[in-house]
């Protein structure tokens, strides 16, 4: 991955697709891109977290974005990969890792060129979306990685699931 100075990130953005969809992502929270390899399934998890990895002696929980954004599991390819990320929750640096189907680019997007986010047609929660850049002539949607890896909301989630299990009567 090309090495950027502080002053460039901001306008650099990872696109990659997920099904048909282009997405993109801030380059400054990417850690680093790896192919898709060595995956723990974790039981009792939703369906959304893929798995763990060991990262360098670290567990890195890894999240199936197609899963968290349509409710069904990406199938893998020889294109899916597993981008690790670094974000700040709740005061504190956490690793993460994103599963898509395949990487497109880095581009550089002006802040001129990407739109808010519409409150309709969206195939994902609004809340995920930190805008829509145009790209090649192409629609992107930003993500809002915060949003999308909210652990909070995540850990909520399966719990949730766990007591909607428990109220399940045969």
């Amino acid at each position: 991955m090309e090495e950027y100075n502080d002053a460039e990130l901001g306008n650099k953005f990872l696109t990659f697709s997920i099904g048909k969809e282009i997405y993109g992502m801030d380059i400054g929270c990417i850690k680093e891109i790896m192919e898709y390899s060595s995956v723990t399934r974790v039981p009792r998890t939703p369906l959304h977290v893929r798995g763990v990895l060991n990262l360098r002696g670290n567990v890195v929980p890894i999240i199936d974005l197609s899963a968290r954004f349509y409710g069904y599991a990406s199938a893998v390819t020889r294109y899916s990969c597993i981008v690790v990320v670094e974000l700040d929750v709740a005061q504190e640096r956490m690793t993460m890792g994103v599963m898509i189907d395949a990487l497109k680019e880095v581009v550089d997007v002006q802040e001129e060129d990407i739109e808010n986010t519409p409150g309709f047609g969206a195939k994902i929660r609004n809340d995920f979306i930190a805008g829509i850049g145009k790209v090649h002539g192409e629609f992107v949607i930003m993500l809002n990685l915060e949003r999308v890896l909210d652990i909070e909301e995540l850990a909520a989630f399966e719990s949730h699931t766990a007591a909607a299990a428990g109220n399940v009567r045969g």
